[in-house]
């Protein structure tokens, strides 16, 4: 009799038991989409903060094979198709240069910029 009581207590635990293991094994997968997530959208940032290098280096780079006539790199604004909402920006002050890259991905608030300073002898 005392057999038969216990098992009637522990009707549906077998259920309950599948329910809870549902529930961690949901919680593990998003948190897994969660980082990849993170982790797919950290990729993208950089790749646009090494094409905005990419691009500031180029610039200065040209520079220093024309360092006779630098005023004629001056440029405000300049589109760069290369980065959603890309601007080049290249102020020349005598010999010194600064050559600012902005861009914007969309839906985000902030503009993102990388700036390279230079002195062309």
């Amino acid at each position: 009799m005392s057999y038969a009581r216990s098992h009637e207590k522990q009707r549906g635990m077998m259920l309950l038991e599948g329910l809870i293991a549902i529930v961690i094994f949901s919680l593990g997968i998003l948190a897994i989409v969660g980082l990849q997530s993170a982790s797919v959208r950290h990729t993208t940032d950089a790749k646009y903060r090494m094409d905005a290098s990419f691009l500031a280096n180029q610039s200065i780079g040209l520079m220093w094979t024309k360092r006779s006539d630098l005023d004629s790199f001056k440029v405000t604004n300049e589109d760069v198709t290369s980065l959603p909402n890309g601007k080049r920006t290249i102020d020349v002050n005598g010999k010194d240069v600064t050559v600012t890259v902005t861009w914007q991905l969309p839906g985000e608030p902030a503009a993102h910029s990388y700036a390279i300073a230079a002195r062309i002898n």
